[in-house]
């Protein structure tokens, strides 16, 4: 039985309290804004967004899910349960002219029930290490996939280097980010990550780290997955 009501008050309230500066990219969303480019084009070369029905999973402000209906994806839906959030997502839709965007406030397995095997590509980035239940999340993007079809996941590692850069440096040393953005015993291990995309009939075709110089500002794409990682899988044919 999907769990309908995955979700931790305490997250939704941390990004509701902050839903107005989502698209100020020199908020508390910097990083994301940064990171954005690197992972739309590494989504896009493996699943070319053009012409898909695209479903982005716990959207909050809409910063992936409206990149993606740029690219010229044929349908984006971004689906989240911070009102605030998906509020801030549709108006910045509805100002800059998104093309092929919804939102909608309902949980993901929820919607795995409504809509199965509905959608061509599948997100659900910075999401997994907020909520309860991380393998429910997982197995529902797996049924909300058509077979072949692409899923991808980004989330923090757990180890100590994970602790030190994403907790220590980013939110009490940098303060790139609110402090208690990130709870360590959330984090999950790419293996835990790829054990539950086996379960859910979901074959892994390529990772990535992603990397930050907090001196220079850069960030990067690498094979390191010691911190920030992302994981590219495809729903197995019928």
């Amino acid at each position: 039985m999907p769990n309908a009501s995955n979700v931790d008050p305490a997250e939704l309230a941390k990004f509701s309290d902050l839903a107005h500066r989502w698209w100020d990219t020199e908020s508390e969303f910097k990083p994301l804004h940064q990171i954005n480019p690197l992972r739309l084009n590494w989504i896009d070369q493996r699943a070319a967004l053009a012409g898909k029905r695209v479903l982005d999973v716990g959207c909050g402000g809409g910063i992936l899910a409206d990149s993606m209906a740029r690219r010229g994806a044929a349908e984006v839906l971004g689906v989240d349960l911070a009102t605030k959030s998906l509020r801030v997502a549709q108006l910045h839709a509805l100002e800059t002219g998104t093309p092929n965007i919804q939102y909608r406030e309902i949980a993901v397995e929820a919607l795995a029930a409504e809509q199965p095997a509905s959608f061509d590509v599948v997100t659900c980035m910075e999401m997994l290490e907020h909520v309860p239940d991380p393998a429910s999340v997982v197995q529902a993007c797996a049924a909300l996939v058509k077979p072949g079809g692409w899923v991808f996941f980004s989330t923090i590692n757990r180890n100590a280097r994970a602790w030190a850069l994403a907790i220590g440096a980013a939110e009490y040393v940098l303060k790139m980010l609110p402090r208690g953005t990130h709870e360590f015993d959330r984090l999950i291990r790419p293996s835990e990550l790829a054990r539950w995309a086996r379960q859910s009939s979901l074959v892994l075709e390529g990772s990535s780290g992603l990397e930050h110089n907090p001196f220079t500002g850069r960030y990067w794409l690498s094979d390191d997955t010691r911190v920030n990682y992302m994981l590219a899988t495809r729903r197995e044919q019928a």
